[in-house]
């Protein structure tokens, strides 16, 4: 029986079928909506900066392309740091509480990009600094990711931690969609405020999130709960970084969600230095494909597989990868974007199906571990995998996550360095081969480590 008192509850056990449908599932969805909520509005603060860096030189600031592409890649840097402490906050102080803390501090980049972005003398430093706090909503995705996966049985972890994942990565759109249409609007006396020079209200680029996310952080007070089932000390956790697979599997994720959050962040000024005459608000077609695919990822590799599905998925980023080259060399536009659209919606995929992988093989290495140990070894080995997996899931993200600043970067030094992008996407594609490589040696080959574990070899992860 679950026991429960206004925030916490006792004795979850999503696994037992009887359970699950008269209590959990109910209880499981409602936080998972909120999750998303919240989890969204971090997305959205993160890559903030990828649409109002395009603005910047129209509002008055004089800073050079590679120091626009810096304020772009900052955040993602400072996301992935954030997501090593993230992920280990939901088992000390529990997903609810944590969720109301982490939508909370998201007021502080908010309102400092308000304030600077209306004073065009501000140093750059000042700058990469206010860029730098966007970053916090970046660590939101790893330990919403973990509370998550507390909620769901195994054999629904990939559809709930894809439909998790993707209600967060489309804030990526939402951000690119929106922001250049509200910074050309004083909508209300709250958000009105003075245009800059550009005659842009760049500052509503930060108000806009104020209701939104006080809407999120009631939500979380309300409508979320803490799991009992879910603390664990940090040592427990810290297991998890001496396991071989969490860093291939890490090196794998840079590959699938680190590609996805440094194309969404450089696209917009990508767009703008490649093809000056498009628009950028187009910008948010990328994420938006790459954020709805992610499900798919999920449901797909529940369905036939991880390994298989990351595999083809990292022959296809290279295929659209060589086809994004070849467009920009011809300044052929339409082609670009639709090379470009391919390669999200084959992040989304990978994000999905790679996440997936995580709690099967950290659950398959607990239960050969307990073999011989009875029923009473095998509910610890499962309890111990659960705990486990949520920590390498944050651990993974947050290494994956470095994609966001590496991407953006390497594409700031190409251009300045030969004028073009080009070795940047080079310097990708050779990357997306070794992630190749590594998905087949590890997961898919014949006697690999997946493939001799009947679990893994029927779950093909």
């Amino acid at each position: 029986m679950t026991t429960t008192n206004s925030t916490w509850i006792a004795d979850w056990n999503p696994e037992d079928e009887k359970f699950w449908n008269a209590t959990g599932k109910a209880i499981a969805l409602r936080n998972l909506i909120w999750s998303i909520v919240a989890e969204h509005l971090g997305f959205s603060i993160w890559l903030i900066w990828s649409i109002v860096a395009t603005k910047l030189p129209q509002a008055g600031f004089h800073y050079s392309t590679d120091q626009l592409f810096q304020l772009v890649a900052l955040p993602g840097l400072i996301g992935a740091l954030m997501r090593f402490p993230y992920t280990f906050a939901v088992t000390t102080f529990g997903g609810r509480n944590w969720t109301i803390i982490s939508a909370s501090v998201l007021f502080i980049p908010t309102l400092a990009l308000a304030y600077f972005v209306t004073k065009p003398d501000t140093p750059f430093a000042t700058m990469a600094l206010v860029a730098a706090l966007a970053g916090l909503g970046g660590g939101n995705f790893a330990s919403s990711m973990a509370n998550i996966s507390f909620f769901y049985p195994d054999r629904m972890k990939g559809w709930a931690l894809g439909l998790n994942a993707a209600g967060g990565n489309i804030g990526v759109s939402t951000v690119q969609l929106l922001v250049p249409l509200l910074m050309g609007l004083g909508i209300i006396n709250l958000y009105r405020g003075t245009p800059g020079p550009g005659g842009i209200y760049l500052q509503n680029a930060g108000l806009m999130w104020l209701v939104p996310l006080a809407v999120a952080v009631f939500g979380a007070i309300v409508f979320m709960n803490n799991l009992a089932s879910a603390r664990s000390n940090f040592k427990a956790q810290l297991a998890t970084v001496g396991r071989k697979h969490t860093w291939i599997m890490s090196y794998i994720y840079i590959g699938t969600f680190g590609s996805f959050i440094g194309y969404s962040a450089a696209f917009p000024l990508l767009i703008k230095t490649q093809f000056p005459s498009v628009t950028v608000a187009i910008a948010f077609l990328g994420p938006m494909v790459g954020s709805l695919s992610r499900p798919l990822g999920g449901l797909l590799a529940d369905k036939i597989g991880g390994a298989i599905m990351t595999f083809w998925n990292f022959i296809v980023m290279g295929a659209a990868t060589i086809g994004v080259m070849y467009f920009i060399n011809v300044k052929d536009f339409s082609g670009f974007l639709a090379m470009f659209l391919v390669l999200f919606v084959a992040t989304g995929i990978g994000n999905g199906s790679t996440y997936r992988m995580i709690p099967s093989i950290f659950r398959e290495e607990k239960l050969r571990e307990a073999k011989g140990t009875g029923e009473a070894g095998r509910a610890a080995a499962l309890k111990s995998a659960s705990v486990e997996s949520a920590a390498a899931l944050g651990f993974i993200g947050a290494i994956g996550a470095c994609g966001g600043y590496f991407i953006p970067r390497g594409f700031g030094a190409s251009i300045a360095a030969t004028g073009s992008p080009h070795l940047a996407l080079e310097i990708y594609l050779a990357f997306y081969a070794t992630c190749l490589a590594l998905t087949w040696w590890y997961y898919l080959r014949k006697g690999s480590v997946a493939t001799s574990t009947s679990s893994l070899a029927q779950a093909r992860v």
